[in-house]
């Protein structure tokens, strides 16, 4: 995986063939002495090579910057534009990657630099809208919490930003799923496959308020006990009362973009992986399928991801 280390990115040994360390260190010091760059340049110019590299180690690839070809690069522009990334974060990286390839080529590890033609990927469809930080905070702020029904679409909104889940992950979400003591979700996804989701304090705290000021003044019908998400008349939340609650709250908000429940989802990985979050945790916590449940657990351990969420979430804090 991929930590920092004294402002130097270092890789450590989550694949043993691929050691990009010191290529890195040398760019890191290419930028700083030829380019007398800034260090939270030379520091962003880094991230972007090191998304590549979690690329590679995703898809198991096991080569080197001289191995690197133009498909390959493609390839990852597209992987990072399905996870969220936005077009202007996806340009400063091909910015990132052609300034790396080109000190490479100046060093003579490189023959030819397979960033020279690189673009920004056409995918033929439009990224749905994302939320900044700013509307985020103005759909919680319009919620009315002096009633039982504000308290809870908190907490709906806690956990659709606050963990990337579908829609339907959510209202299928049980009190059983939830890991208290390790400030984990289990979440049953696409395919009825399942992954952990860490959880941040805030959205944990405003659960504990939800299920013990709120739920457990529901009369709950039969059959219903364990879900989270319940309506007043003590049944399982429905996927169109979710989109119809952010809808309303988008209009309380003033908000004119077209958003949904999946809006939150995407923002979560956006602002994630804009942070600077590992792009293979945020791949793991959206259960993107190009990853199945087993390479996941070889690949990340549950504190790691939860230190990405904690780290890097606006508002895991």
């Amino acid at each position: 995986m991929i930590i920092f280390q004294n402002n130097l990115l270092t890789l450590s040994k989550f694949k043993a063939n691929l050691n990009w360390s010191p290529y890195i260190k040398g760019f890191n010091a290419f930028l700083k002495l030829e380019k007398s760059l800034a260090q939270n340049s030379i520091e962003a110019y880094g991230r972007d090579v090191v998304k590549l590299v979690q690329y590679l180690e995703v898809n198991q690839l096991d080569l080197q910057p001289g191995d690197i070809k133009l498909a390959h690069l493609q390839d990852f522009l597209k992987w990072i534009n399905q996870l969220g990334m936005s077009a202007r974060s996806q340009g400063r990286i091909i910015s990132g990657l052609k300034t790396f390839f080109k000190y490479l080529l100046l060093e003579n590890v490189i023959r030819d630099n397979p960033a020279e033609l690189l673009e920004s990927p056409r995918t033929g469809r439009a990224l749905p809208d994302t939320l900044n930080v700013g509307e985020i905070n103005r759909l919680f702020e319009a919620i009315d919490r002096s009633t039982p029904e504000g308290e809870r679409n908190k907490t709906i909104l806690e956990f659709l930003y606050g963990c990337g889940l579908r829609v339907s992950e959510l209202t299928n979400l049980k009190i059983s799923d939830i890991r208290f003591n390790d400030g984990f979700l289990s979440v049953i996804g696409k395919g009825n496959k399942q992954r952990l989701v860490p959880v941040g304090d805030t959205a944990f705290k405003q659960l504990d308020i939800y299920l013990h000021q709120i739920r457990s003044h529901i009369q709950v019908q039969k059959g219903q006990e364990d879900y989270i998400f319940l309506n007043q008349r003590g049944k399982k939340l429905t996927r169109v009362m979710v989109f119809y609650i952010v809808k309303n709250l988008a209009e309380k908000a003033g908000i004119r973009k077209t958003i949904s429940p999946h809006t939150f989802r995407h923002s979560f990985a956006t602002h994630l992986i804009e942070g600077g979050a590992d792009l293979r945790a945020v791949q793991e916590m959206l259960g993107h399928a190009s990853i199945t449940t087993t390479e996941i657990y070889t690949h990340l351990d549950r504190d790691y991801l939860r230190s990405n969420i904690m780290q890097y979430h606006p508002r895991a804090k």
